[in-house]
């Protein structure tokens, strides 16, 4: 529990100070509300899961089969949190209307919740791509699984170009717009990794048709 809640002080530290020391907008309204919701998200994640899972997702005991490291993709994410703060606070150089920074809060928290319950659904959700053997990895078929088969990388492909969006920064909306082209080109590496190695896996993509939305992909 205190473990968790020191965890997460910290988290929620960083985050406002990348936020408010690279924008300088300590009086912003909108980065207050920014950083409050990401607050209220994380909190929600951290205290929710349990230890095993908490490990597996946010410190895997290795890198996984995709040639692209995690810290790539983190690495990105990140970036979208710095050219917002620096556009938003101090460049100026893209002007996004209240109304879709409104769009972009909405946007955040459903994606949130949609990758959220995806990762309380899966007890081997993971943020890399390997079999989990020593956890006794098996297919998981059941709640938002029975609908599509990525509903995790679903909420990931949304979640960081509506952060931007939240941020006030168009430019930071292009940069969380390569993430989503790297969490797509995951999912059908990923997709390809289990069909050849998980047991149940091919027969479960042809029960489940779609990868992350119905009738669509």
């Amino acid at each position: 529990m205190w473990r968790r809640l020191a965890r997460w002080l910290m988290a929620v530290g960083v985050v406002g100070g990348l936020v408010f020391g690279i924008s300088g907008g300590w009086q912003d309204p909108w980065l207050w509300a920014y950083v409050g919701t990401w607050a209220l998200m994380s909190m929600y994640v951290l205290f929710t899961i349990d230890e095993d899972l908490a490990r597996e997702r946010f410190t895997p005991p290795e890198p996984g089969a995709d040639r692209v490291a995690l810290r790539a993709v983190q690495l990105v994410a990140l970036s979208h949190l710095v050219t917002g703060a620096l556009d938003t606070g101090r460049l100026h150089l893209t002007t996004v209307e209240p109304a879709f920074r409104v769009a972009g809060f909405i946007g955040m928290v459903i994606s949130g919740v949609v990758m959220f319950h995806a990762m309380l659904s899966n007890r081997f959700f993971s943020s890399v791509v390997r079999i989990q053997k020593e956890r006794g990895h098996t297919l998981v078929d059941s709640g938002p699984y029975a609908v599509v088969r990525h509903p995790g990388y679903l909420g990931m492909l949304f979640l960081v170009p509506f952060s931007g969006l939240a941020l006030g920064s168009w430019l930071s909306v292009g940069v969380g717009l390569i993430y989503s082209a790297m969490i797509l080109r995951r999912v059908l590496f990923e997709d390809a990794f289990l069909t050849q190695n998980l047991d149940g896996y091919a027969d479960y993509t042809r029960r489940v048709r779609y990868r992350l939305v119905p009738r669509v992909f």
